[in-house]
């Protein structure tokens, strides 16, 4: 597992400019965020299934999002879909706070306790309501969005996010989407793609409903 950690640090270094963010990553055990059925494939470059629909994103594709937001230690970071955990664990190591919701209870009661037991202790992990996001604690600086929209999630971008804040997302169908960063400036915002990508479904207000959601199983 140690040799397919290293390879994989090795890799994801070819492919992502910030170096810190690969330290980050390498500091992260992948394998305590997967099934213990899956632990063998932990570092392998491919995305894995965690129950409930859902998966643990490709390493690189992580990488790639997290660069997109561009974190200083100083930031607060919104993160919508906490999943397993293991993006919100790195961006805790990124940043100086973390607020992530997901919409599945059994994942969030899982990772709450997983990031706890790890020590991953500036992190904080809500259920998920109707509305996108967690507007209690916002502005923040960063917001990532673990699943794909249909479209840019405007009221996030205005009501969340701060000025010069970035928000990465993938916007698209729900077969296929581009990755999206979107930053928010004092006359609105301004967008530009990051290439294509596949995502599960966001749902909820300002994207997918449960019954179109349902169309892609």
């Amino acid at each position: 597992m140690e040799k397919a950690r290293q390879r994989l640090l090795r890799d994801l270094s070819t492919r992502v400019e910030d170096q810190g963010i690969i330290q980050a990553m390498g500091r992260v055990p992948r394998e305590q965020f997967v099934p213990a059925e899956l632990a063998h494939e932990a570092y392998e470059d491919v995305p894995l299934p965690m129950g409930e629909g859902q998966t643990i994103s490709q390493p690189t594709m992580v990488a790639i999002m997290v660069s997109a937001l561009e974190l200083r230690r100083s930031d607060k970071v919104l993160e919508i879909g906490t999943g397993s955990g293991y993006q919100t664990a790195i961006l805790s190591i990124l940043a100086r706070d973390v607020v992530s919701v997901e919409r599945i209870f059994s994942l969030a009661s899982a990772a709450r306790e997983r990031l706890s037991a790890l020590g991953y202790n500036n992190v904080t992990v809500h259920d998920a309501e109707e509305e996108l996001g967690y507007l209690p604690e916002a502005p923040y600086d960063a917001i990532v969005v673990s699943a794909g929209a249909p479209r840019l999630p405007r009221k996030l971008i205005m009501e969340q996010l701060a000025n010069r804040g970035r928000l990465v997302v993938p916007v698209g169908s729900l077969e296929a989407q581009e990755l999206m960063k979107a930053v928010r400036t004092p006359e609105g915002f301004s967008v530009k793609s990051l290439g294509g990508c596949r995502f599960v479904p966001l749902i909820g207000a300002d994207a997918w409903s449960e019954a179109e959601s349902d169309l892609e199983a």
